[in-house]
């Protein structure tokens, strides 16, 4: 066995270095033992905090479809918070170890390693490499290679055209022909990450035939590398197959949408794909094949076969208008509670938006005009905000000046922009039902809920029945002249019939009076009770950190917002004790790492403790993610305490706030800036420690044993081998 542990040179270098690199190694029996052992390589070399973490969350990847390719490949990969740069480790084994590919065991292997904030130049050159891996000439080169450098070189020369090209590759490509077409002649050039869309040229052969077209999406959960291997194996097999062929890779790179004229006169559709394709609309009416993407890298020839089939099919299945029907998708085996959480949770994301924009100019505006821009009147007569906008312009000014015309301005444009919530979270809760027919039914549901005053609450019920609505209609059969009307008419037109009907007309009404009495009852709260909900947001807030837990206190306290005023000021103490509790668990991390108990924690913790200051004083609450993820069991219930007494500090003092986001830097709409910025301070020292005395002395267990590691392998090699299920 031999291995290098120096560094490598070349462009390559930023991604892997002769370290990371192993030739003729005994890695153990199972592709967990080799995952392992690579992960660890990894973090030795500072690109990642926890070769642990790392190790898990690839096996994790491993067990739901191997990373085997045909010709003894391997690919595993992993996008994990444990990761500080993206990195490629790479040995060449002495005994082959099964991946899961359809073909044999696997002598050569990569594994791709990618933070979650990962930046598309470096996303991109990762693809290019994936790519390059089910081509024979680069793989025989692999298995050619006699020194760690020659692979870090090979590695190098593949991708540093995408380096120097921002995304276009050149090594390798015929003269002349563009990426990612296979010429008439039947030579192939190489496909690169930047060319989104992947084309066989349609017949040149002199003799008039028309070839069939077939359209397609390849996607992965972490879109690193099945999603573009799957597209040049299905380039290929339609070259084959004597098809034209177009793809969309719906991956971590730039996605390029296919042309809709191209969809247009497509034959057939294939989707190899293991999330929901987006905008799945567009191929609406069209033949389908679908599949995991892993067998778009398995099978090609099968899937262009069938799509072929299918064209000439009039009983052929075809794609509908919504999402519901995406063949394998991460949705497939969700309970109905776990739909639930994911429908709601994609509605408050894309709410959330509105929320902090609208939010962030309405504190402006009272800090440039007072708060007594959002009274009808003033005490005195003066016209309102509304009126000063509409009858004076910088060059005839109000008697109040500039600043109050400008802070009147920021006003009214937070005012529009919050009067948006509760219809973008119900139209994006249809979309996360129904896809792009759901969106237009779920605004005019959540519009309806504002009209008849049922608030957040009657968002939540119409965004549901206009989602349920529309996917019920996308799944009734039609004729084939009416499927293409379907997502831009007949869905949107009945979907909003019978959701905002139900709303306006039977459901509006109970949810608007629950609404009343939840308002009454939090106005009511003072003294224990008001401390007992801040502990409890506060523990919400820091269970998480940005996930369902995390986002649903969020969306709580935003949501009440719009109904606060100078006499109900409660959504703004609820508003204040979230942001308090959700600024804790970074500024904790920091000062413990990098200030308390520097020798308890990793130098790349050390250095993301250094960031997790101003991502704290900002209200980012992800910024303890990194640390959540290596050591959970100490850092979450550290940060849970702190955030819980910052929570009730902050409700007992009945400090507020009109920002829904923005930490320390909106202390002008924070009411009580003193106390909030004890609140916060009080947290951060107690959740800091509280995690250096559980460092100190609750001994932390192995993130995988032996035993769970091996059976995770058992698994993921039991799944990657299973026979691919035609679909």
């Amino acid at each position: 066995m031999s291995a290098a542990h120096t560094t490598g040179a070349g462009d390559g270098a930023d991604l892997i270095g002769v370290d990371l690199v192993g030739l003729d190694e005994d890695l153990g029996a199972t592709s967990s033992d080799v995952i392992r052992i690579l992960a660890d390589r990894i973090a030795a070399t500072g690109r990642a905090a926890s070769g642990d973490t790392l190790a898990a969350d690839a096996i994790k990847r491993e067990a739901s479809v191997g990373t085997g390719v045909p010709g003894g490949i391997a690919i595993p990969h992993a996008r994990s918070t444990s990761v500080t740069a993206p990195t490629l480790a790479f040995t060449r084994l002495a005994r082959t170890v099964p991946f899961g590919a359809p073909d044999g065991d696997a002598d050569v292997v990569f594994m791709i390693a990618v933070p979650d904030g990962a930046d598309k130049d470096h996303l991109t050159v990762l693809s290019t490499l994936a790519r390059a891996l089910i081509r024979d000439d680069f793989t025989a080169a692999l298995r050619a290679a006699t020194t760690p450098q020659d692979i870090v070189d090979l590695v190098d020369r593949e991708v540093s055209g995408e380096v120097a090209a921002a995304g276009v590759g050149t090594a390798g490509r015929a003269s002349g022909t563009p990426a990612g077409t296979a010429t008439a002649t039947g030579q192939e050039a190489r496909p690169t990450a930047g060319a989104d869309t992947h084309v066989v040229d349609s017949d040149t052969s002199g003799t008039g035939g028309r070839r069939k077209v077939i359209v397609g999406v390849t996607a992965c959960p972490t879109g690193i590398a099945h999603t573009y291997m799957a597209a040049d194996a299905l380039v290929a097999a339609a070259q084959r197959a004597g098809a034209e062929m177009h793809v969309e890779t719906q991956g971590s790179s730039q996605v390029e949408p296919l042309d809709p004229a191209l969809i247009a006169r497509a034959d057939a559709v294939v989707f190899a794909v293991d999330v929901d394709v987006r905008d799945r609309s567009r191929f609406a009416g069209k033949p389908l094949v679908s599949g995991p993407v892993k067998r778009g890298v398995d099978e090609p020839d099968a899937m262009i076969a069938e799509a072929l089939r299918a064209a000439d099919d009039p009983k052929a299945a075809r794609v509908s208008g919504s999402a519901a029907e995406a063949g394998t998708s991460t949705a497939k085996d969700e309970h109905f509670g776990q739909s639930l959480k994911r429908w709601l949770l994609t509605g408050v994301s894309y709410m959330i938006p509105f929320v902090a924009g609208g939010g962030l100019l309405i504190a402006l505006g009272f800090l440039l005009s007072g708060y007594g821009i959002a009274l009808t009147h003033g005490d005195d007569g003066v016209n309102n905000a509304v009126w000063t906008l509409q009858h004076s312009t910088l060059l005839d000014l109000p008697a109040q000046g500039l600043g109050y015309y400008l802070g009147a301005a920021a006003f009214q444009i937070g005012s529009v922009s919050l009067g948006f919530l509760v219809a973008a979270l119900a139209g994006y809760i249809a979309y996360a039902i129904a896809d792009r027919p759901g969106i237009a039914p779920g605004f005019v549901a959540g519009s309806i809920a504002v009209f008849m005053n049922a608030g957040f609450l009657g968002g939540l019920v119409g965004g549901l029945i206009a989602g349920a609505a529309a996917y019920w209609i996308g799944r009734i059969p039609t004729w084939r002249w009416l499927r293409g009307l379907m997502p831009v008419v007949i869905i949107p037109l009945f979907a909003s019939i019978i959701a905002s009907g139900l709303m306006l007309l039977v459901l509006g009404g109970p949810i608007a009076w629950l609404m009343t009495q939840l308002t009454e009852f939090l106005n009511s709260l003072s003294g224990a009770s008001a401390v007992l909900l801040g502990i409890i947001l506060g523990l919400m807030m820091a269970f998480d950190l940005g996930g369902p837990v995390n986002k649903v206190a969020y969306a709580f306290a935003v949501a009440g917002l719009g109904a606060g005023s100078a006499s109900n000021v409660v959504p703004f103490e609820i508003m204040a004790a979230v942001m308090a509790a959700g600024m804790v668990p970074p500024l904790a991390l920091a000062l413990a790492s990098t200030v308390l108990y520097r020798n308890g924690f990793t130098k790349p913790e050390r250095e993301n403790g250094k960031a997790a200051w101003l991502l704290g004083a900002s209200f980012i609450s992800e910024g303890a993610i990194p640390f959540a993820a290596a050591d959970p069991l100490r850092v979450i219930p550290a940060s849970m305490v702190g955030a819980a007494v910052t929570g009730a500090i902050s409700m007992a003092a009945g400090v507020t706030s009109r920002a829904p986001h923005g930490g320390i830097f909106v202390f002008f709409a924070i009411g009580g800036i003193g106390m909030f910025i004890v609140a916060v301070l009080a947290g951060t020292v107690v959740s800091a420690l509280v995690l250096v005395a559980l460092k100190k002395w609750v001994r932390r267990a192995p993130a995988v044993t032996d035993a769970a590691a091996a059976q995770a392998a058992s698994a993921g090699e039991t799944v990657g081998q299973r026979a691919p299920v035609a679909v």
